[in-house]
């Protein structure tokens, strides 16, 4: 019931552009920043985004803004950021979570890192199959750019975010499996997107695993290589 009722929360459109705002940020969201992006009032962003707390989808932490402290620092400002976790909804119930960590655990335990890249590898050029040309590259639907790159991973849940010249992906789509399994996981999402990405012109994903990131980065592949 708890995740019915967090997921209704987001049936209004403005709370949704102001959850989804947020969760595509890489840093902490004032209120005023908030409704700037959003385009109301500062009174109305906060009430929507307490509201978004409440329902716990996103958490707060204060923080001076001006980086100072003591007497006349001001007073600490309220920032959001996505809370952790995810929600999910099924009806009737399904549990496929308990499904794919028996079928992870199997796996791990029987040495099957090899067959599962394969069949992640496998599975990445299909849905890159069936995904629309953007690529600059002999393959239709292989992407010729990282701003290619990231609508494509955009697409399939990433969240990613550009550092510099890399690609960081803030969500990862295995996370739960990702935690209890960490080489089998980061293994498979490495290989799926090796598969997604193959054909792709002057673009490489490799593992970089951050705390509260996807454990893979897409980069410039130097001289084209890897």
């Amino acid at each position: 019931m708890e995740d019915i009722e967090a997921i209704a929360v987001l049936q209004d459109p403005l709370r949704r552009r102001l959850y989804a705002y947020v969760g595509a940020q890489g840093h902490e969201v004032s209120r005023n920043e908030a409704a700037e992006a959003a385009g109301v009032q500062r009174t109305l962003a906060a009430f929507h985004l307490d509201k978004l707390v409440e329902a716990g989808l996103l958490e707060t932490v204060s923080r001076r803004l001006t980086g100072r402290s003591g007497p006349g620092a001001g007073r600490p400002a309220k920032l959001y950021r996505r809370a952790p976790g995810e929600r999910a909804v099924s009806l009737p119930p399904r549990d496929y979570r308990t499904a794919a960590e028996l079928l992870a655990e199997t796996a791990e335990a029987a040495g099957l890192d090899e067959e599962l890249r394969a069949a992640a590898r496998r599975q990445g050029r299909a849905l890159r199959g069936g995904e629309p040309p953007c690529g600059a590259s002999g393959d239709p639907g292989a992407p010729g750019d990282l701003g290619d790159v990231a609508r494509l991973l955009e697409r399939r849940g990433y969240e990613p975010h550009a550092d510099g010249a890399v690609l960081r992906m803030r969500n990862c789509p295995f996370d739960a499996l990702s935690e209890r399994f960490p080489p089998l996981v980061c293994g498979m999402n490495l290989a799926l997107l090796e598969g997604l990405l193959e054909g792709a012109e002057g673009v490489r994903v490799r593992i970089d695993a951050r705390p509260g990131w996807c454990c893979t980065v897409v980069e410039p592949s130097k001289n084209n290589e890897d």
